[in-house]
């Protein structure tokens, strides 16, 4: 993997663990979240216009990952009001190339590697220990269903990018996103919410989702998708680690062990692929 490749995708680990964190942190993750994607998607608009590379069989997976990005953001804002980071985050991320991979293998026909198998039991044991106690069970359940959001529009993508250059992709499939998730959250908490939420941190996690994606693209220009793919998954000790300095949450010997296991899975998958 060449050094270049190697550094983006670490940034992208990096970038992507703190838009999480600045998302968790908020006074009000639901409306934070809202306020910080539409932040991103106007922000970005100008290089979407400049790459603009689009086709007419597009618009399906624009809407399919539309409604998938609107259930993603609001099950992880709810996600980040109810249980800590160190748990949402691994079994969201870790246990969403997983679903991905059991998708692929039973409904598309895909061969399912040994050292995939063995990523997925990693994942699984890794989630167990991200998890602790019982208290953590809500977190569990909703960070799984995070994951199937994840999974869901990362298939639908996947094909949808057939249709049209990477960020312009993105950018339609945002401001719909962006317009739904908004008036959602005026119908709910009023426009004094979203008002509220307007800080430079709410900014930065907005530049956060769209430029996270952006690193990864310009890794997977310079390298193949399963390297990268395993370097990006370092984001789940990234994070874990900075809601440990910054969040103070509690993260004892077996979670971090979760975390590092999640990781190593997730890289398994990714390498046997």
């Amino acid at each position: 993997m060449p050094l270049d490749a190697f550094a983006l995708a670490l940034a992208a680990a990096v970038v992507h663990a703190l838009w999480n964190l600045l998302t968790a942190r908020a006074g009000d993750s639901q409306v934070a979240a809202g306020v910080a994607l539409a932040t991103g998607t106007l922000a970005f608009a100008p290089v979407a216009a400049l790459t603009w590379d689009v086709r007419a069989g597009v618009v399906p997976f624009v809407v399919a990952s539309s409604v998938l990005e609107v259930a993603y953001l609001a099950l992880l804002a709810t996600a980040y009001q109810r249980a800590p980071l160190t748990v949402v985050y691994p079994i969201a991320r870790g246990s969403a190339p997983v679903i991905v991979l059991v998708v692929s293998v039973v409904a598309l026909g895909a061969s399912l590697p040994v050292g995939a198998a063995l990523g997925v039991l990693a994942v699984g044991g890794g989630v167990v220990l991200v998890r602790g106690d019982a208290r953590g069970r809500g977190g569990t359940l909703l960070g799984l269903a995070v994951a199937t959001c994840i999974a869901g529009y990362t298939l639908v993508d996947h094909a949808g990018l057939h249709h049209a250059a990477p960020i312009p992709y993105l950018e339609l499939v945002m401001i719909p996103t962006s317009i739904a998730y908004l008036a959602g959250a005026v119908a709910l908490w009023g426009p004094r919410a979203l008002a509220a939420e307007l800080r430079p941190a709410t900014v930065v996690a907005g530049l956060g989702m769209f430029g996270a994606y952006a690193l990864a693209l310009a890794a997977l220009a310079r390298a193949a998708a399963a390297p990268v793919a395993a370097v990006r998954e370092s984001s789940v000790v990234i994070a874990t680690a900075l809601a440990a300095a910054v969040l103070h949450e509690r993260v004892d010997r077996r979670r971090w062990a979760g975390a590092v296991l999640v990781v190593a899975g997730v890289a398994a998958i990714a390498l046997a692929g």
